[in-house]
């Protein structure tokens, strides 16, 4: 399993590319996250995940606002829970386009997520990045935007 990811990986992600990886890089591994980062393609940066606090991945981002396309991204590890009340982080998330996560194991691509915002209910589609729903290899961007354009023209369910 752990080599057809790395492969999957490399066959996608040159040396020269930067990657998000949205968390959980690693779990109860012996040798570590430098011992899979050293193999794999592209320069990471770490968004922590809830597996990753003893596999040596050295990150204090939990969480992050991108921009890709002119559209913005809150980005974060766990997919945010429908219903939530307003925290500072639900604000954030409103004040972005859409959200990426990834922590999901369910085998869903996408859903909308309902949340509160300055007393308003919000609802954002929130996109699983996770490898197991994207035949196990990572997402590009492009990818991302043109599944955005397809769950917009009711092409994705």
């Amino acid at each position: 399993m752990n080599k057809s990811i790395v492969d999957n990986h490399n066959k996608v992600v040159s040396n020269d590319d930067l990657v998000y990886h949205l968390g959980d890089f690693c779990f109860n591994n012996p040798h570590g996250a430098g011992y899979w980062e050293s193999q794999l393609n592209g320069n990471i940066v770490h968004i922590r995940g809830n597996h990753d606090r003893n596999n040596g991945v050295k990150t204090y981002i939990t969480h992050a606002i991108m921009e890709f396309g002119g559209l913005q991204f809150y980005v974060k590890h766990e997919p945010p829970i429908s219903g939530q009340m307003e925290t500072l982080e639900t604000h954030l998330m409103a004040s972005c386009d859409f959200i990426l996560c990834g922590h999901v194991h369910d085998l869903w691509k996408h859903k909308f997520i309902e949340f509160w915002s300055h007393g308003c209910r919000v609802v954002k589609l929130c996109i699983n990045v996770g490898i197991d729903v994207w035949d196990y290899k990572p997402v590009s961007v492009n990818s991302i935007l043109k599944y955005i354009s397809r769950v917009r023209r009711g092409l994705e369910k």
